[in-house]
C-alpha cells in the first residue's frame, strides 16, 4: 500500500509573526503561527548635546509647573484649582463656572491648531521634546540610568543570573518609579482637591474613595507607560503617529539622513580617507540606533515610529567631531533642501508657505479671540429659567404675574451687591423689589415675580412677548462702578 505525503505550501514569512513547523514521516506538515510576537527590549543609550539640553530644559519646565502649581497661595487660597463639588475653576484672578465652558473649547482649539502649525513646520516637536509620555520617559531612564547604568550595564544586568547586587538595583529602581508615579498621582488629584488638605490626608491615609482611585490610577499610569510601554505608546496606542504625515509636505522640517553623502556606509580609521576607500560618511557605528528611543533606524529613512526627539542628530554629530568630518549627517531638514541640496537659509525660505500661513492666521485670530473674551469677561454671569408649573396666573386686581428663577453667580473673589428690573413690555414691573448678596465666586439662586396691570396686558394682547431682566451689580472690586448685563427671557399673556 502506498502511502502518500501531504505536504501545505509554505505561506510567505509574515512580519511580526513566529512560525513553527513540526513533521513526521508519514505524516502531514503542522505550521503553527504566532499571532502576537512579544517585541524585543530597547536600551536606548544615554546622549548629549544641543537637543538633549533642550529636551531636558523642557522637562525640569513642564515638572516645575506640574508639581509647584498646587502649591502656589493666590488670594488665599491655591492658584490652580478645579474645585468639581462646588463647581468653580480657579486659574489665579480668574474664576470660571460651569457655564463658562467655551472657555475650554477656545484653548483646545488654540492647541489643536499650535500642534497643526508646529508639525507643519517642524514635525514632531511636541512629541519629542514636551509630550507627557517623552517626558515621563526621559525621568524613568534617567533613574534607571541611576541604579543599573548606562545601555551596556542594563543589558549585562538583565541577561545576569539573579543575585543580592541584582535584586537591590532593580529594587531600588522600582521603589524610585513608584515613588515618583504615586508622587504623580497625588499631585494630579491636587488640582481638583485642595492639595493642604490632601496632603493632611494622605498624612494619616484617610483618602476619599474617589481620591484613592484617582491617585492610584493616575500613579500606575505613570509607572507602566513611562517604566513598561514607552516606546509602545508612540508607536502603537498614540493617534497621532497615524495621522502626522497627512500635516507633513517635502518643505516641512524633518529629521533626515543625508544617504548621498552618508553611503555607502562602513568602518574605517580616524586616519583613513574615505574618498580612498570608496566609503561615505558614515562609519556604521550604529549609535543612532542605540539612542533611538524607539528603537528605529534612522538611514532607512523618516518612518511614524520617529517621535523626533533628535537624538540621533546629537551622537551622530558627535562622532562626526571625532571623525573630523563635517556636522549635519543626520540633521534637520526638508525633503526639498536634501534633495535639492539646499542651504539653511534656502530651507527657511519656504517655512512661509500657503499652509504655514493658514494655519498661523487661524491661530492667531483663536488666541485673540479668547484673549479679549476674557478681557470683556462680565464679572458676572446670570441665567433665567422659567417657573415650570405655572407659565402665567391671575393675581390680585387681575394683574397677569409669570414667576422665574434667576441664578447669579459671582466671577469674582469679592462679596457683590445685585439689583434686578424688569424691562421690554409696558407697564411691565417686578411684583417685589429684588436686591440681594452675593458671596465672593458663590452662585445663588433668586425667585422672581414679574406682573403686568390689565390695561397693559389688554394693549399687548395675548400670547408670548419679550422682555428682558436687567441685573445691575456693583461691589468693591468693582472700584463701585456699575455693570449691568440684560438677559432675554419671555412674558406670557393668556387669553
Amino acid at each position: 500500500m502506498n502511502e502518500t505525503k501531504v505536504k501545505k505550501s509554505k505561506p510567505p514569512p509574515v512580519p511580526g509573526r513566529v512560525v513553527a513547523s513540526s513533521s513526521a514521516a508519514g505524516s502531514a506538515t503542522i505550521e503553527i503561527v504566532a499571532m502576537y510576537v512579544s517585541e524585543r527590549k530597547i536600551y536606548p543609550r544615554s546622549v548629549s548635546g544641543w537637543f538633549a539640553r533642550w529636551r531636558w530644559g523642557l522637562v525640569w519646565l513642564t515638572q516645575l509647573l506640574f508639581y509647584s502649581l498646587p502649591w502656589l497661595p493666590w488670594n488665599g487660597r491655591q492658584a490652580v484649582l478645579f474645585d468639581l463639588s462646588n463647581r468653580r475653576f480657579y486659574i489665579f484672578d480668574l474664576v470660571l463656572h460651569p457655564q463658562d465652558f467655551i472657555y475650554l473649547t477656545g484653548l483646545l482649539l488654540v492647541s489643536a491648531y499650535a500642534l497643526f502649525l508646529f508639525t507643519t513646520v517642524a514635525g514632531r516637536l511636541w512629541c519629542g521634546f514636551a509630550c507627557p509620555q517623552t517626558v515621563y520617559t526621559e525621568i524613568f531612564l534617567w533613574l534607571e540610568r541611576r541604579f543599573e547604568g548606562d545601555r551596556i550595564a542594563r543589558m549585562r544586568l538583565d541577561a545576569a543570573s539573579w543575585s543580592m547586587a541584582k535584586v537591590v538595583r532593580k529594587g531600588g529602581k522600582q521603589i524610585a518609579w513608584l515613588t515618583l508615579s504615586l508622587w504623580t498621582g497625588f499631585t494630579f488629584v491636587g488640582y481638583f482637591t485642595p492639595i493642604n488638605l490632601l496632603a493632611a490626608e494622605a498624612a494619616q491615609l484617610a483618602f476619599g474613595p474617589w481620591e484613592w482611585f484617582w491617585v492610584l490610577f493616575y500613579g500606575f499610569a505613570t509607572y507602566g507607560n513611562a517604566g513598561f510601554l514607552r516606546e509602545q505608546v508612540c508607536k502603537y496606542m498614540c493617534p497621532y503617529a497615524r495621522f502626522q504625515s497627512a500635516m507633513f509636505d517635502k518643505d516641512t522640517l524633518i529629521i533626515g539622513y543625508d544617504s548621498e553623502r552618508g553611503e555607502p556606509r562602513g568602518a574605517r580609521g580616524r586616519k583613513a580617507d574615505p574618498t580612498q576607500m570608496g566609503l561615505g560618511a558614515c562609519i556604521d557605528c550604529s549609535l543612532c540606533v542605540q539612542v533611538c528611543p524607539t528603537g528605529i533606524d534612522i538611514r532607512k529613512g523618516l518612518q511614524y515610529e520617529c517621535i523626533g526627539c533628535a537624538a540621533c542628530i546629537d551622537v551622530c554629530d558627535s562622532v562626526m567631531d571625532k571623525m573630523s568630518y563635517p556636522r549635519g549627517l543626520i540633521r534637520y531638514a526638508t525633503q526639498n533642501g536634501i534633495d535639492g541640496h539646499w542651504s539653511r537659509r534656502q530651507m527657511f525660505k519656504r517655512v512661509l508657505r500657503p499652509r504655514v500661513l493658514i494655519y498661523t492666521t487661524i491661530l492667531l485670530l483663536l488666541c485673540a479671540g479668547l484673549a479679549l473674551s476674557l478681557a470683556w469677561r462680565n464679572p458676572f454671569r446670570v441665567d433665567v429659567v422659567r417657573d415650570r408649573g405655572t407659565m402665567a396666573r391671575l393675581i390680585d386686581d387681575g394683574y397677569i404675574e409669570n414667576v422665574y428663577r434667576l441664578q447669579i453667580m459671582n466671577g469674582t473673589e469679592a462679596e457683590l451687591r445685585f439689583h434686578v428690573t424688569a424691562l421690554g413690555l409696558s407697564g411691565l414691573q417686578l411684583s417685589t423689589p429684588v436686591e440681594l448678596t452675593v458671596a465672593s465666586t458663590e452662585s445663588r439662586w433668586v425667585s422672581v415675580a414679574v406682573k403686568v396691570s390689565p390695561e397693559a396686558a389688554a394693549a399687548a394682547g395675548p400670547g408670548v412677548h419679550a422682555m428682558q431682566f436687567s441685573i445691575e451689580g456693583q461691589g468693591a472690586l468693582l472700584l463701585d462702578q456699575a455693570h449691568t448685563l440684560v438677559e432675554k427671557s419671555t412674558f406670557v399673556i393668556p387669553r
